[in-house]
């Protein structure tokens, strides 16, 4: 094979392993978002196949590998993002401080347009509803698949490719603030709590930035979403899920 023609498939490849996972879980999401298919079920189909496309392209095959001595700040970071998602809809919160409290959950809770969520008659993730193997699988896909897959998508891809050029080729460690603050916005906007999606995809970004180490990042990620399933599941508060 030419030298030409490798450079192509490569370059295809990396455009494959960075996007088909983030677009296969979120079509998923949508498309099989029908009343026949009750959501834990949902949600171990997209972990089951987003993980099993995410082994067959083998996006890892672009970074270097993991450099330990990221994982205090990927640890810190994480703990960090896991409080700026649950404190300010806390009791406690709501004791202490309920000026902001009120403030937070009428403006910030929530995306503007949605208003407030009708909560369900039965959580759908709760062990009671849907057994403890797919609450496990949840936690997994929270945890591995889908940090993963949003890491990829949003911070490794996305970002660096709005920077111009072959994406795969461009310093992780590139800061660029319009760009940088334009793809964590529409990050933070995929998720229902939008502010904090915000400040969350912020903090994974710079992790990336700071160390240049991808797995950094999506141990971050990881981190985050792990200590959120295991809130969740102690203190019942599922309207996360």
């Amino acid at each position: 094979m030419q030298p030409e023609v490798q450079s192509l498939n490569h370059g295809r490849m990396a455009y494959v392993a960075h996007i088909a996972p983030y677009v296969l879980w979120v079509t998923i999401m949508i498309g099989l978002d029908v009343p026949q298919i009750k959501p834990a079920m949902r949600y171990t189909m997209q972990t089951i196949l987003c993980t099993l496309l995410l082994l067959a392209v083998r996006p890892w095959r672009w970074y270097a590998p993991l450099r330990v001595r990221h994982l205090p700040l990927a640890l810190g970071v994480g703990l960090v993002v896991f409080a700026i998602w649950v404190v300010p809809e806390t009791p406690w919160m709501q004791t202490h401080c309920p000026s902001f409290h009120n403030f937070y959950m009428s403006y910030l809770a929530v995306q503007p347009w949605s208003g407030a969520p009708a909560l369900p008659k039965v959580w759908p993730f709760a062990p009671e509803t849907c057994g403890w193997p797919l609450v496990a699988i949840k936690l997994f896909g929270t945890s591995v698949t889908i940090a993963a897959c949003e890491e990829l998508f949003w911070r490794s891809f996305i970002y660096r490719w709005m920077l111009g050029g072959k994406f795969w080729q461009v310093d992780l460690g590139q800061f660029h603030p319009f760009i940088f603050l334009t793809v964590n916005i529409v990050f933070g906007f995929e998720h229902t709590q939008w502010f904090a999606g915000i400040l969350a995809g912020l903090a994974f970004g710079w992790v990336l930035l700071r160390t240049r180490d991808l797995w950094a990042a999506i141990i971050t990620h990881g981190i985050t979403n792990y200590l959120l399933g295991i809130y969740i599941v102690a203190t019942g508060d599922y309207h996360f899920w």
